[in-house]
């Protein structure tokens, strides 16, 4: 089984973040895809991040049962900072059944020798990378483990998602129907 991790801290999880996953699981040889929803990256600052409870419902929500596309609060239970690396491991360890590979965004690159043995991810996996506005592979475009999976390229960010909701505006439809009732609901994002 061809599984797709999509690491992120879904902080909210958007269109984007979905049409992404719906694309790796229907135009590449992926047999499904996790979102693996991370309580804390260490390279960002947890200010404005949601409960990482409170994360994995709306990305709960947004899935909507799909059977192909599914959460993962595995980060919850390992030591934080969550480390992709680990998470890799573990998870290879834990389900030898299934073949992981990395899905990222172009845009990750730019930082990613500062991931905690990003060498090894780059020896021992694959990794399936999609297009970001403005962003290349760089020195990494030639690696044998990473292939560029034509995505389309949508240039919403959850930052993006955020400052919207903080400044008042109506972005219902950057956000699946029940993502969005939710954050209403919960007033999340407002201050």
């Amino acid at each position: 089984m061809k599984t797709g991790l999509f690491f992120g801290s879904f902080n909210p999880i958007h269109i984007g973040h979905l049409a992404i996953a719906n694309y790796m699981v229907e135009y590449s040889d992926l047999d499904e895809v996790w979102f693996v929803i991370s309580p804390q990256n260490p390279l960002k600052k947890k200010s404005s991040l949601l409960n990482e409870h409170d994360r994995y419902k709306l990305v709960e929500l947004a899935l909507n049962n799909n059977q192909k596309i599914k959460p993962t609060d595995i980060e919850f239970r390992l030591s934080k900072p969550s480390y992709t690396i680990d998470t890799l491991t573990y998870l290879t360890e834990k389900n030898p059944n299934h073949d992981f590979i990395l899905i990222a965004g172009s845009d990750n690159f730019k930082s990613f020798h500062k991931w905690k043995n990003y060498e090894e991810i780059l020896k021992y996996y694959r990794l399936y990378i999609y297009p970001r506005p403005g962003f290349s592979l760089g020195e990494y475009e030639n690696n044998k483990n990473i292939k560029l999976i034509n995505a389309p390229q949508m240039d919403i960010s959850s930052s993006f998602i955020r400052s919207s909701i903080k400044s008042g505006k109506n972005i219902r439809y950057f956000l699946p129907a029940k993502v969005y009732d939710y954050i209403q609901q919960m007033h999340f994002y407002e201050k």
